[in-house]
């Protein structure tokens, strides 16, 4: 079964506020027990019950431990005066800041030709020379550029340029494979014609060669 939320608010049931209670205090007193042991750390809690009853644990001594505390706070109390006076540093640190980016505002402007109408012949000077460098780093960037895209471009030309060299060499060896099967086959055809030519040669007895030659009349 899932637990619900609790609601930080007061338990008006008294039993189950009591319950409640001691279950919350036995936990956060063994907390403070196992961060004292862990740590090494000097622990000192104080709990009072809803009837007036206390509940303390000290790692050494809940009284000396006041003490301690009673000191520390005396040694770090903070003057009054000090906080006024770093008030006062950040509120003139703020206005600084403040005339700071109001003057970078009205050079933003000035830069995008606006405002010019009170500007002297020295301000119009200043930001001509200031556009000029502006103009000048983003020529030197443009170049740049371009450079590096000239450069991927012939780098892919020479891609291309092995990768079709390739391509040539391949379709050549297979031109000379096929011109000499078509030269194979040519001689192949010129002999199979030529073995059906007669010729003048005959094998038999010499009266038949004789009957042979004489002409019918």
């Amino acid at each position: 079964m899932v637990r619900g939320k609790t609601q930080m608010r007061r338990i008006e049931n008294p039993t189950s506020r009591q319950v409640t209670f001691c279950k919350r205090r036995n936990g956060i007193l063994k907390k403070a027990f196992e961060l004292s042991v862990l740590c090494d750390a000097e622990v000192a809690l104080i709990v009072f019950a809803p009837g007036g009853k206390l509940y303390e644990f000290a790692s050494s001594s809940t009284r000396q431990t006041m003490e301690r505390y009673r000191e520390y706070r005396d040694d770090v109390q903070v003057d009054p005066t000090l906080e006024e006076k770093n008030l006062q540093h950040l509120k003139e640190d703020a206005a600084e800041k403040a005339t700071k980016i109001e003057a970078i505002e009205v050079a933003k402007r000035k830069l995008l030709g606006e405002g010019l109408g009170l500007c002297t012949i020295q301000e119009l000077q200043q930001i001509e020379q200031q556009l000029e460098r502006s103009m000048s780093k983003v020529r030197a960037r443009k170049m740049q550029v371009l450079k590096q895209q000239i450069d991927q471009i012939k780098e892919k030309e020479k891609t291309l340029e092995a990768e079709n060299a390739m391509l040539c060499e391949k379709l050549g060896i297979r031109g000379k494979q096929e011109r000499s099967e078509e030269i194979a086959k040519v001689a192949c055809t010129d002999s199979s014609e030529h073995s059906d030519v007669e010729t003048g040669l005959f094998i038999g007895p010499p009266q038949g060669r004789i009957e042979r030659a004489q002409p019918h009349k």
